[in-house]
């Protein structure tokens, strides 16, 4: 029954190119587009616009190769070649990854054979559609960021690439402190089954994840992670650029901005509202676009030579999650150096709190224990994906909760002070902490939301972390980083922690009839770091 879309879509796409063909010879900038059948590793077709400049030469022009993302085709970046190739004179390959879609082979999870098709496809490209050896580019959304950054380690030919949406560590991105993320990875699964050919390492992976083996899993994701590659970046010193939303439920930018501080080259990045591939989503179809603006900008400097000013601009770009310009830093550590640290007290009930809540207080508060059962969910949560970071990066809805019903009994709350200004979270608050659970394996949920007058609360930012293999009954002192973030907190609202045990996002690890207890000993006392503006 595959077959029959298939067939449908190459067609369709073959008449599409063969309309958008303009005559290739002519007085002003234009371009003519082509549907192509590349050969990559082993001769597998991958299916292509190859989108040339004409009126600007014989050539050789800048090239940009744009691998689909994943469960898309060829068509994603097509209005954005478009642009490109007609405003900047570039030769633009969008072609569509193998395994999916009219490509041959099977989904090869941004392994050997898709870095191996994308240095073929530059090959191609170099002696067929005329592109510049010397002055060649990558860029891709999601799945194409991912094999940009890894064609980049391999293939010194490659200058300069922008990664949107993308990935740096694989590991850390889908099994974040070693808990699963159960919606992203059925999202993965689900698109790989509908639009593509899962290759035989896709399939075991499936396998193991199905049989709750996911510690099966993680040997594939070291070579398929950038981040185990930075020795390579840093010697072929390509200009990466990384563009990414703060709310991505399936690659989160902690694992990013890790990679970004340890290359040693040209770089740039942008975090700013939205989940997974929405902020540069309608810049791939050549609308107008901050993201892909400045993507033009940098491949424009580092393989044209365009004296654009981007390399004397600071390199840090962050937009609040909840609203404003963006706010340029020339490192990160800029940005996120100055923290104010509060210190956790024991939850009480009192006049003023007739829940069992603690306090973020200015100095240590040490001695105090409390307990909460575990396995049972709470209106706290972290949002589905591809939904809550969409509704907070266009509408500016976060996802909230009021904070009377978050039930004490199940979760640890600790509320701050009141702001008197307004002030900025800038990056990733941290939580250190003591905690003792009744069983050997609790997964923990750290939440920071702002919290108004009423009760109401926005959700910031949050992290799980999954206690495996621990002494029932025995304390052990943990640290959570939270997702990195910058959130406007108005004056009069109050920054909360709550602590919980289940989040419908993740496959957790509480049991129901178990505890979890929190303490501050002596000499360890628990504190919420938070980096501020």
């Amino acid at each position: 029954m595959r077959r029959i879309p298939l067939l449908l879509l190459a067609a369709l796409t073959a008449l599409l190119g063969s309309l958008l063909v303009t005559p290739a010879a002519t007085a002003a900038p234009g371009f003519t587009t082509r549907y192509e059948t590349i050969p990559g590793e082993g001769g597998t077709p991958l299916k292509a616009f190859v989108i040339r400049p004409t009126g600007r030469g014989p050539g050789p022009h800048p090239l940009l190769v744009l691998p689909s993302s994943w469960g898309v085709n060829n068509l994603e970046y097509v209005g954005a070649a478009w642009k490109m190739a007609y405003e900047s004179g570039y030769v633009v390959v969008s072609y569509t990854s193998r395994g999916f879609w009219d490509s041959g082979g099977e989904i090869g999870v941004a392994g050997p054979t898709d870095v191996a098709d994308a240095r073929r496809v530059i090959d191609w490209a170099i002696e067929h559609a005329g592109g510049d050896p010397a002055r060649v580019g990558m860029a891709g959304i999601s799945y194409g960021s991912g094999i940009s950054l890894l064609t980049a380690a391999a293939d010194r030919r490659v200058r300069a690439v922008s990664a949107m949406s993308g990935w740096a560590d694989l590991a850390a991105s889908l099994y974040p402190n070693h808990t699963v993320s159960f919606q992203a990875v059925e999202l993965l699964m689900g698109l790989g089954h509908l639009t593509g050919r899962p290759g035989p390492e896709l399939r075991q992976a499936e396998a193991d994840y199905r049989a709750g083996n996911f510690d099966k899993v993680l040997p594939i994701a070291p070579e398929r992670s950038v981040s185990t590659k930075v020795d390579q970046i840093n010697a072929n010193r390509p200009a990466v650029m990384i563009a990414h939303p703060w709310q991505d439920g399936i690659f989160p930018p902690s694992q990013l901005v890790d990679f970004y501080n340890r290359v040693s080259g040209p770089k740039r990045l942008m975090l700013s509202p939205g989940d997974h591939a929405t902020p540069e989503l309608f810049g791939a179809a050549g609308f107008p676009n901050e993201i892909w603006e400045n993507t033009r900008r940098w491949f424009d400097h580092h393989l044209r030579g365009v004296d654009n000013g981007i390399d004397r601009e600071n390199p840090v770009h962050l937009k609040p999650n909840n609203g404003g310009g963006w706010r340029s830093y020339p490192s990160w550590e800029a940005a996120t150096g100055r923290t104010s640290t509060f210190y956790l007290t024991q939850p009480t009930t009192g006049w003023t709190s007739p829940q069992v809540t603690g306090s973020l207080a200015g100095s240590p508060a040490t001695g105090w224990t409390h307990r909460i059962n575990t396995g049972w969910d709470t209106a706290a949560n972290s949002g589905t994906i591809m939904v809550s970071g969409m509704l907070q990066g266009f509408f500016n809805i976060p996802t909230g909760v009021w904070m009377p019903q978050v039930n004490r009994a199940d979760a640890g709350v600790w509320w701050g002070p009141s702001y008197d200004r307004a002030t900025t979270v800038n990056g990733a608050p941290r939580l250190h902490t003591t905690v003792t659970p009744s069983a050997a394996t609790t997964t923990l949920y750290a939440y920071l939301y702002d919290v108004g007058s009423l009760g109401d609360g926005a959700l910031i930012t949050h992290k799980p972390l999954t206690l495996r293999g621990a002494k029932p009954g025995v304390a052990q002192s943990v640290d959570i980083d939270l997702e990195p973030v910058t959130w406007n907190v108005p004056a009069g609202h109050r920054l909360v922690l709550v602590v919980d045990t289940v989040d419908p996002r993740y496959v957790g690890m509480s049991q129901r009839g178990a505890t979890v207890t929190f303490g501050s000993p002596e000499g360890d006392p628990s504190w919420l770091r938070i980096p501020t503006a």
